[in-house]
């Protein structure tokens, strides 16, 4: 169990049967009031951010997160699905719901290896959550070439990569180059 001081930012808890974690924290204390944890909470299952003050009666459950890798296989544009497989298990496929996958797998390529996030005992766990790696190198497939003189002011341009996404990079960039991109802030690095 968990008091409520000890929902600090990065814990994982459950309310209300669904799991949450702490993305801000700050336990206060005014003049003769009992202390109080103001806090953010995101819930892992459907991405809703929450402010929640929490008291000194109130006591939770520590989510158990345990994170697992499976291949991100491809998406059916037509149903607007997400298919996945276990790592070592390529014949048990499954679908994550667009909600909680589309935009982290903006640049992730087809066959790509992913961390899953779980919550659950081990028979009854669930995929609440997948985190792709944080760097990634994709090749430009679209590029306008640059033009001499549009360059004096840390000109950029928006190029598409492999999978499809449009991102900002500088004009020296052409189709046909390699990036790296950052996918936690979805932002180019450099050239690979």
């Amino acid at each position: 169990m968990l008091d409520y001081n000890e929902l600090t930012v990065g814990t994982y808890f459950v309310m209300d049967g669904q799991p949450y974690e702490v993305v801000f924290s700050q336990t206060a204390k005014k003049n003769r009031q009992k202390a109080t944890n103001q806090t953010k909470v995101r819930n892992m299952i459907s991405g809703k951010t929450v402010d929640k003050t929490f008291h000194q009666s109130d006591s939770f459950d520590e989510a158990i997160i345990e994170k697992g890798t499976i291949v991100y296989l491809y998406k059916d544009p037509r149903k607007g699905e997400y298919w996945f497989h276990k790592k070592d298990d390529a014949k048990n496929r499954f679908t994550l719901p667009s909600e909680t996958v589309a935009d982290k797998l903006l640049f992730v390529k087809e066959n790509s290896e992913l961390e899953a996030l779980l919550f659950g005992r081990d028979d009854d766990a669930s995929i609440i959550g997948i985190n792709p790696p944080i760097k990634v190198d994709l090749k430009v497939t679209e590029a306008t070439p640059a033009v001499r003189g549009n360059t004096a002011q840390n000109a950029t341009q928006e190029v598409t990569v492999e999978t499809g996404a449009t991102i900002n990079v500088p004009m020296f960039i052409a189709q046909g180059d390699v990036i790296r991109i950052n996918t936690t802030t979805k932002s180019y690095v450099e050239r690979a």
